[in-house]
This record gives structure tokens, C-alpha cells and sequence, in this order.
């Protein structure tokens, strides 16, 4: 039987070798907890170590242009990456 990890990775800029700025892992197999805050350093350096660990990019976030006048506006991150590992677990 298989279980679905997700790990969600924010990054600095839209390419994949780009430091992780915020993360986010979700473990569908229960055998953690994770929540957010409760790791001081993220599970990769960038989504590209992610990609290099097995870790499979399913789905990356639309890149728009800024609006005039919000190039500097912090209210999201911007660059989100979301990565799934499949697990074996025992049924």
C-alpha cells in the first residue's frame, strides 16, 4: 500500500536552484507530525535537492508579472514549489 509525502517548498526567486526561503512537509503515511515553525532549517537548500533526493515536482506556481508600483509588496510568497514521494507502508 502506498502513502503520499508532500513537501512544499517556497523559494527565493522561480528557478529551481534558488535558496528555500519557507517549507511546509505533509506526511500522509502518519509516521510524523510536522507543523509549521518546528524546524530551524529546511529539508533541501533548494527545490533542485529535492529533485536529486527523489523527490518528484508535480506542480510549480503560475509566474505573473508584477503590477506596477507592488514590486516590492512581501504579503505571499511568491515561488511555490509542491514535491510528492510515494511510501510503502505496511496495510
Amino acid at each position: 500500500m502506498q502513502r503520499q509525502k508532500v513537501l512544499v517548498l517556497y523559494l527565493a526567486n522561480s528557478a529551481l536552484d534558488s535558496p528555500v526561503v519557507a517549507w511546509a512537509v505533509y506526511d500522509g503515511t502518519g509516521s510524523t507530525r510536522t507543523m509549521a515553525g518546528d524546524q530551524d532549517e529546511p529539508p533541501f537548500a533548494t527545490g533542485l535537492a529535492a529533485l536529486k533526493a527523489g523527490w518528484r515536482l508535480f506542480q510549480a506556481a503560475q509566474i505573473l508579472p508584477h503590477t506596477r508600483g507592488q514590486e516590492f509588496e512581501l504579503s505571499y510568497l511568491k515561488y511555490e514549489f509542491f514535491f510528492e514521494q510515494l511510501v510503502e507502508i505496511d496495510a
